[in-house]
């Protein structure tokens, strides 16, 4: 069997697309999988990385404005579609999967036009246009958020949660976990998360917290900075207290969670499934520069559920580390969070993907 997955820009979409292209070759160890992605985004590099072959495609977005971006981008559309063409038209796969993002929409259009089997990988609680579009062509919809019935059919959805990096079932030594970061496993952790790049409000709080955090005596605070900001927070006095560790970004997530009591991140799907699978407790502050502001939509999602607390990003000024703490000393709340979690948590989300793309392109 052969299958092309395409989709990529952001870690959101690149890492469950990993995700799921391990569980298949574990379901069918003999499975050809071929990843597309755009051309200087995460994915040419992260795939490589795992292991997998990719094409890359001169795609963008387009900016929601007028510019001479966007009459340039229609060229580099057409030429991806007819690269779309020519690689499945070459590659013969019986089976195409979206995960959404630039690549996605081209592969998948030109899928449906062969009559290729395509599927659909929903990450968000708020459809993105991509996925909308194609949806009437897909076999099935894979979705992580209740209610997406107001996006695509009832008749393909499978609610099926949001594959998560496999390491999370690893069992880890907490005590080497808390040895790699250089932290103290006699102090309760608070762990900062911005994304890869990082978060500029997010910095920006933590940077003028000096005063509380200096005066924190068993709590400790480790801090991904963002590979963006590090330059501007490696040697900022906060980094250079004893009880914070700041790094630009973190791999080893496994031992992160495994060491957070709570959580202080954006409200990313992904990392929301992450958060729900490990069992942490989080402040969440959905960015407000995402489309559609499905950041906020899938932090209300928890909420609801009573299973995260939720900051907007303009109320975090002098708030934010002081309900970190206010949750970390409520040992109810938080456990009530965590039983919470375990509800709506789907840890066998890409092994679940995997077997029904498989049971539905046999060939």
């Amino acid at each position: 069997m052969k299958i092309v997955i395409s989709g990529g820009g952001t870690g959101g979409h690149v890492y469950p697309a990993i995700a799921i292209a391990d569980a298949i070759k574990v379901l069918e160890p003999t499975t050809e999988i071929l990843f597309v992605g755009a051309k200087t985004k995460l994915e040419m590099t992260a795939v490589p990385k795992a292991g997998y072959d990719i094409i890359g495609l001169n795609i963008g977005g387009f900016q929601r404005k007028f510019s001479v971006y966007n009459v340039a981008l229609v060229f580099r559309l057409i030429d991806s579609l007819w690269k779309s063409f020519k690689l499945l038209r070459s590659f013969r796969p019986d089976a195409v999967l979206g995960v959404g993002g630039y690549a996605s929409g081209p592969v998948l259009r030109v899928a449906a036009w062969m009559k290729i089997p395509i599927y659909i990988q929903e990450q968000n609680s708020y459809a993105g246009i991509t996925n909308k579009l194609i949806s009437s062509h897909a076999k099935k919809i894979f979705v992580a958020f209740e209610n997406m019935d107001k996006f695509f059919s009832t008749s393909k959805l499978m609610l099926l949660g949001n594959p998560v990096r496999s390491s999370l079932s690893n069992t880890i030594n907490k005590r080497e976990a808390y040895s790699f970061f250089n932290l103290d496993s006699n102090k309760r952790t608070i762990v900062v998360l911005g994304g890869s790049l990082g978060a500029r409000t997010l910095n920006r709080e933590i940077a003028n917290s000096y005063n509380l955090l200096s005066g924190l005596n068993d709590v400790q605070l480790l801090w991904q900075t963002g590979k963006m900001y590090w330059d501007e927070y490696k040697s900022h006095p906060v980094s250079n207290l004893p009880h914070v560790k700041a790094l630009p970004f973190i791999e080893n997530m496994d031992w992160l969670y495994a060491i957070s009591d709570v959580a202080i991140t954006r409200a990313g799907a992904i990392t929301i499934s992450e958060l729900a699978v490990t069992g942490i407790p989080a402040i969440l502050v959905p960015s407000p520069n995402v489309a559609e502001d499905h950041q906020t939509k899938n932090a209300l999602a928890l909420v609801r559920q009573e299973a995260s607390l939720m900051i907007s990003d303009n109320e975090v000024e002098g708030k934010l580390l002081k309900v970190a703490l206010d949750l970390l000393n409520n040992e109810s709340l938080r456990h009530k969070m965590k039983i919470n979690l375990a509800k709506i948590s789907k840890p066998n989300a890409a092994k679940d993907i995997a077997m029904e793309i498989l049971k539905n392109s046999k060939v």
